[in-house]
């Protein structure tokens, strides 16, 4: 079974991302990394598929479902509760 597609929306600096993207790092989970310090379109974005601009924020799988404003441990359950870990 192949991982869900996982775009990681991060600030530059913001702890919690930091944690989010060693959690996947270790885990070795791909994921593609969206900055949103460095692109206001994908500020824009963010606001836009979350209703707010806290980071990290996920899009997730297929349906691109969004998981927002967590810790490295809510993404575990997250993860887990789909069959990823």
């Amino acid at each position: 079974m192949s991982t869900p597609r996982m775009f990681l929306y991060v600030k530059t600096g913001c702890p919690w991302c930091i944690g989010a993207e060693e959690f996947l790092q270790a885990k070795n989970l791909p994921y593609e990394k969206v900055d949103v310090r460095q692109d206001a379109a994908a500020y824009a974005k963010l606001e836009e598929i979350s209703g707010q601009d806290k980071a990290p924020t996920m899009e997730f799988g297929e349906d691109r479902e969004v998981f927002a404003d967590f810790s490295a441990e809510e993404l575990e359950v997250f993860l887990k509760e789909r069959g990823v870990l």
